[in-house]
């Protein structure tokens, strides 16, 4: 099965050809991080119109990569929630077009299901190469606008475990960028300057929710680190790479620490036990590690995606979507955006 996934929730444009759900042919991603960077953040309107400029490009690429046509597919496979809405809607159009117009099965797929399943494509279909997760697994989602745990009991099926209060890491992270003065997106350079810091310089608080283990929150990390720097403005040199260290160890140690704590209370008796970690958070190498070290002691299988597979893209939702098409499920011509779609809501 050829499946056609598109992609454009926030700012990248993307398309892809995945057989099978687990080979991706081609995985093309547009992204808008020049346009955004003198904002400090995503500005809605410019990423809708941006999307619109690239979407027939990035489609025609994938194609042309993955050597077929429109005529070779077996379905596609659209992102039509959760994210913003304007962005969101370019893709969304654009599949139903296409789907019209070729007569080809479509369905618009979770963009948070399409990260849990982007391990899917580890090994890429490659005989001898590590073997794909499958259902039941925990599945840790860390993103800018995600961060959640779920339970992945079959393929369609999630149960949400925890999520966050109010910041997702990604968001807390360029937050405190922007604190220091680093250029957006903050978390690439934060994760650069704590690789020569020391994480145990400072100790900021990792948030504990009482009646809810599983959920998580950083803004009283965040105010820790504004209050840290009231006292201390301007760090420089060494005194900067300890405080990115400090805050990256915060929440590198919350977030493993509950994905941990979530297959020890959610995973089915008797099944194995697997994490998959995903979502742009997931490129952090300090949270790869700690992952890594965490769930190797506890006797976990650990399944990482590589960064390209980590950031929003459309093999993901080519995966997710040839799940989806398997189980029978289709879309027809009314599909719209879904901004605010909860993973395991009625789609």
């Amino acid at each position: 099965m050829r499946v056609l996934g598109l992609e454009s929730s926030c700012d990248e444009t993307a398309a892809a050809v995945v057989v099978d759900g687990r080979r991706a042919l081609s995985n093309v991603i547009s992204s808008q991080i020049e346009l955004h960077r003198r904002y400090g953040g995503v500005v809605p309107e410019l990423a809708s119109r941006a999307h619109v400029v690239q979407i027939v490009p990035v489609l025609d690429e994938a194609l042309e990569k993955a050597r077929l046509r429109l005529g070779d597919l077996d379905g596609i496979a659209v992102t039509n929630g959760p994210g913003l809405v304007g962005a969101l809607l370019v893709a969304v159009q654009a599949a139903k077009a296409l789907a019209f117009a070729t007569g080809l099965p479509l369905v618009g797929v979770n963009h948070v299901e399409g990260h849990l399943l982007a391990a899917r494509l580890i090994g890429d279909g490659v005989p001898g190469a590590p073997t794909p997760p499958e259902p039941p697994f925990v599945g840790l989602i860390v993103s800018g606008g995600h961060t959640s745990l779920y339970l992945a009991e079959d393929f369609g099926k999630y149960q949400l475990l925890g999520s966050t209060r109010d910041d997702a890491a990604g968001e807390a992270y360029d937050k405190v960028a922007k604190m220091l003065g680093l250029p957006y997106p903050g978390g690439a350079r934060i994760d650069a300057l704590a690789r020569e810091g020391n994480p145990a310089a400072i100790h900021f608080p990792r948030a504990i929710i009482k009646g809810a283990p599983l959920d998580f929150s950083f803004s009283g990390l965040k105010t820790a680190v504004l209050t840290h720097l009231k006292r201390h403005p301007a760090p420089q040199d060494a005194e900067l790479a300890d405080l990115c260290a400090s805050f990256q160890e915060a929440v590198a140690d919350t977030l493993t620490a509950k994905a941990l704590r979530a297959i020890k209370r959610h995973a089915p008796r008797g099944a194995p036990q697997r994490l998959v970690l995903c979502g742009g958070v997931a490129c952090n190498g300090r949270l790869r590690d700690l992952a890594a070290e965490r769930a190797g002691e506890a006797g976990v299988e650990l399944f990482l995606p590589p960064p390209i597979l980590c950031t929003d893209n459309a093999a993901m939702i080519a995966v997710a979507g040839t799940h989806a098409l398997m189980r029978g499920e289709r879309s027809n011509l009314s599909l719209d955006a879904r901004p605010s779609w909860r993973l395991g809501m009625s789609p």
